[in-house]
């Protein structure tokens, strides 16, 4: 499953076949504006984002790094807070619907998206 969300609340839910280059990139492009700032954990797949034309930053979740302040103002700029209380969420709400068979997550997928973007306008 790939998440996108910007910070104005517009999320992006999909679930592709599997986690390979060729499948991931095309939902990238189509979903992401060439040149946003990117920001995630150091999971293989996110280092092509620079190539595909992302600016990327990681924070390193395995050495307990969850947040970085780059500039030294006190303010974390590099994280990926705002994408894992996104998938808090998800969690949360999908845990009473036990036993979803996977030809039918796409449209719980669909729902909770629509939903998410309705409660920020």
């Amino acid at each position: 499953m790939t998440i996108s969300v910007q910070r104005t609340g517009e999320v992006v839910i999909r679930l592709p076949d599997n986690v390979q280059q060729a499948t991931i990139k095309p939902l990238i492009l189509q979903t992401i504006m060439p040149g946003t700032q990117t920001y995630t954990g150091e999971y293989n797949i996110y280092r092509r984002l620079e190539a595909w034309g992302y600016p990327h930053k990681t924070v390193n979740h395995s050495a307990g790094e969850y947040a970085r302040d780059e500039d030294g103002d006190g303010f974390c700029e590099v994280h990926s807070d705002t994408m894992e209380g996104f998938w808090s969420l998800l969690r949360s709400w999908l845990r009473p619907h036990r036993g979803i068979s996977h030809a039918k997550l796409p449209l719980y997928l669909s729902f909770f998206e629509f939903v998410s973007c309705q409660k920020t306008r």
